[in-house]
């Protein structure tokens, strides 16, 4: 009983920045739902062993992350949903909003997640670096690239330069 009322807290927690991580990369409801059930089971199994000083946090963001990579690996993903059809579901109204976003899920996913987490979750360059155990310098150079590619998007498209 204890471990289900800490599953269901973790859910209330982190249950939105899970569908939003899942969303930046499987761009696919149905995909994010399954990722979501899979991040919350391994919690109920293993949230209680985490390793000591870890942030709970970190350790849900590091579940899904690799739970969507490896999603994305299977042979069963490569052949599915294109992302203009991810992007009619996700309701994005406004033009510049869509366009940001565009130009963002069309980034490698090297970039995009660093992206992700540090302008929609608001981590800190050595916060991400522990997250995907990347150097934190690596983590500046990856923002600094994607922002450059997402300027090169997002000029290109408006016809400024």
């Amino acid at each position: 009983m204890e471990r289900e009322q800490a599953v269901q807290a973790a859910v209330e927690r982190y249950g939105s920045t899970v569908r939003r991580v899942c969303m930046v990369y499987l761009k696919n409801e149905a995909d994010t739902e399954d990722i979501f059930q899979t991040v919350f089971l391994q919690y109920f199994l293993h949230g209680a062993d985490l390793p000591s000083g870890e942030p709970e946090r970190a350790w849900i963001l590091r579940v899904t992350i690799n739970a969507c990579k490896d999603l994305l690996k299977s042979a069963f993903r490569r052949r599915t949903v294109p992302l203009e059809a991810a992007l009619d579901q996700a309701a994005v109204q406004d033009r510049e909003h869509r366009e940001v976003l565009e130009a963002v899920l069309s980034l490698p996913p090297k970039y995009r997640e660093v992206v992700y987490l540090h302008y929609y979750e608001g981590y800190t360059a050595a916060e991400i670096g522990a997250i995907l155990r990347k150097r934190e310098n690596t983590v500046y150079t990856l923002l600094r690239r994607a922002r450059e590619q997402l300027k090169q998007r997002l000029e290109g498209e408006d016809g400024h330069e």
